[in-house]
């Protein structure tokens, strides 16, 4: 196998550790360092990485990994498997999407050794971590304020990250366009395939959410051949979305939403009425198109021009979409299989 050095630190097949990853310090003279758990079977094979909180009020991603770590049953037959459970820390103390520098972490990679705070650290992922990966996982959640159904979005062009998708095990799979300086970005160009799973809301678990992540990520390695498990079929079929588009806010007031994430809904569905604190109705908030609910906005406080609805269109039947939407739901959380083993 080869050599495996993180933070200084040689990791040796067949063993597990963790490591503080020294980023930057605050200028209160404290250290603040990458929190990383490393798994290496004695056997060759692929290194993946799953990475959480590169927006530091997404908490879903945290917990999925917290889950996977503490899995008793959870064995690495091949490769490894290095999970980094908050990447933007500073953004977890501090309960903000941004780094200290008033940066969005996921606009600045690959970053650089001598660029902002944003920049340091996301040269630190690329050059301490994802250089050593062929796939990578990186787990997020709506905005604030703001929820998304769990999909994956990757480039689905891609005949092998497409089946990783479509392992991954939920129902929408979203082509979606790179954006500059992401993390998903900077992965692709230097040979890492990588999936984007979102699901949930900011600051907030969403049991739904964590156990599709938890039970994702298994898939994905069971797809790789780096656990003992056999792939195992979806019950319901991930229906690929190749485009997608929020609908806005018609008019400023006080929002009552009339569709939920997982909807299926038709062009001139109304999906929310807008009016005043005096009870004057201002007016509705329509689909465009049809397709399935995606995203949406929580708070009820809207400005004419917000985003409200995110919706993916299908090829497919959307109905059919819905439906396993809904089997997914009950599947997850009805099931014990993604609960703590310790």
């Amino acid at each position: 196998m080869d050599k495996l050095v993180i933070g200084g630190q040689e990791i040796a097949p067949g063993t597990t550790c963790q490591i503080e990853l020294p980023v930057v310090r605050l200028y209160t003279d404290t250290d603040i360092s990458m929190p990383i758990h490393v798994i290496r079977s004695r056997k060759d094979g692929p290194t993946m990485f799953v990475s959480a909180a590169v927006h530091g009020d997404e908490l879903n991603g945290i917990e999925i990994i917290r889950r996977l770590i503490r899995m008793k049953s959870f064995k690495l037959s091949r490769g490894t498997l290095i999970l980094v459970p908050m990447v933007n820390v500073y953004g977890v103390l501090s309960q903000s999407r941004y780094m200290p520098d008033r940066r969005d972490l996921n606009r600045c990679f690959p970053g650089s050794s001598k660029g902002s705070l944003a920049g340091i650290v996301a040269h630190k992922l690329m050059t301490e971590i994802v250089k050593h990966c062929q796939y990578g996982i990186d787990l997020h959640t709506g905005a604030i304020h703001r929820s998304n159904l769990p999909q994956i979005r990757a480039n689905l062009k891609d005949a092998e990250t497409l089946e990783l998708a479509e392992a991954f095990g939920v129902p929408v799979l979203l082509n979606a366009n790179l954006r500059d300086g992401s993390l998903r970005q900077s992965a692709l160009e230097q040979g890492t395939k990588i999936l984007l799973y979102e699901a949930g809301q900011a600051l907030r678990y969403d049991e739904l959410s964590i156990r599709a992540g938890v039970r994702g990520i298994q898939r994905v390695l069971a797809k790789l051949g780096m656990t003992r498990s056999k792939p195992q079929k979806s019950k319901y079929t991930p229906y690929v979305a190749n485009t997608s588009s929020w609908v806005r806010a018609s008019h400023s007031g006080l929002s009552t939403s009339r569709r939920n994430l997982g909807d299926h809904v038709h062009k001139g569905d109304v999906l929310a009425q807008i009016g005043s604190p005096l009870g004057e109705t201002f007016g509705e908030v329509v689909a465009s198109k049809t397709g399935i609910i995606i995203g949406k906005q929580n708070i009820p406080l809207v400005q004419e021009g917000d985003a409200m609805f995110h919706i993916a269109y299908f090829s497919e039947e959307e109905g059919d979409i819905a439906d396993n939407i809904q089997s997914m739901s009950e599947t997850l959380l009805s099931s014990e299989t993604t609960q703590i083993n310790g």
